[in-house]
């Protein structure tokens, strides 16, 4: 990992395996930990939580590729490159600081997340908050038609209504957010995303099996019943997996209940 200036509004720069430049921001100090953003989101997504998880680590905030300070040179799109660059991500952070980071990754990044983590041997732990719930094809036909037309706005409302089933009380919330702006600029992604998930990627539990990173499944205990089932898979799949109920909270508890996300997160990830 490197940098060409030593200001915290510098991004620290890893290189994919494709040779893609991957942005983190890093911030705090104490053992690493990298933070990976879900669909539509960039770094600064965590922003909510952020002084909190500093206090205790050295944070590297990840830009997914193609989103803020991250390149996105492979054409066509592949979501094999994804869980290339947070793995890419935790080699140089073990490089620079000779001690495994943990990784927290939320949504799609949950997911990149915990494929890296059979790319490295160098994962510490893993939290892994409400890995993606399945899109179906017609959501994503629409979705598409809204980016063609320029829509990117209903596009990031149309995928947080009808694939995360968000409130409309909450959407209000998220859309007043500094993050939004970077989630409406982020809204190509998401199709690409969504049609990479249903054509190339199965999920194959077998390759897990032997997986023995420690790992914390958050669930929010209001979300729908999906997001329950994709964490019971993945918590049978996880041999040393734990799941934690966060009380009342759906997808983004970051900003709807920060007290209830950062308690088992901070107790998890603890010496």
């Amino acid at each position: 990992m490197k940098t060409n200036d030593t200001k915290a509004s510098v991004p620290y720069i890893t290189r994919s395996r494709d040779g893609a430049e991957i942005a983190c921001w890093k911030s705090g100090s104490g053992p690493a930990l990298i933070l990976v953003h879900g669909t539509m989101a960039d770094h600064t997504r965590w922003k909510p939580i952020l002084p909190e998880l500093e206090a205790k680590f050295t944070v590297y905030a990840m830009d997914r590729r193609g989103r803020g300070g991250s390149a996105d040179e492979a054409q066509p799109y592949a979501l094999t490159r994804e869980f290339e660059d947070v793995a890419a991500v935790v080699d140089a952070v073990y490089a620079d600081t000779g001690e495994a980071p943990s990784a927290l990754g939320h949504s799609h990044g949950a997911i990149c997340s915990l494929e890296a983590s059979l790319l490295t041997p160098h994962l510490k732990k893993l939290v892994l908050y409400e890995p993606p719930v399945p899109a179906g094809p017609e959501v994503v036909l629409k979705l598409e038609k809204l980016l063609q037309e320029g829509k990117r706005e209903e596009v990031v409302s149309a995928f947080l209504r009808e694939i995360v089933r968000m409130p409309e009380e909450q959407l209000g919330a998220i859309q007043s957010l500094p993050s939004w702006e970077g989630r409406v600029a982020a809204a190509h992604t998401i199709v690409r995303e969504l049609k990479e998930q249903i054509k190339h990627y199965p999920f194959r539990s077998e390759k897990f099996h032997a997986m023995r990173v420690p790992t914390l499944l958050l669930l929010g205990g209001a979300s729908p019943a999906p997001f329950k089932t994709v964490v019971d898979l993945a918590h049978k799949t996880l041999p040393a997996s734990q799941v934690a109920l966060l009380a009342g909270q759906q997808h983004a508890a970051m900003d709807t209940g920060k007290e209830i996300f950062l308690k088992p997160v901070l107790e998890f990830l603890a010496p």
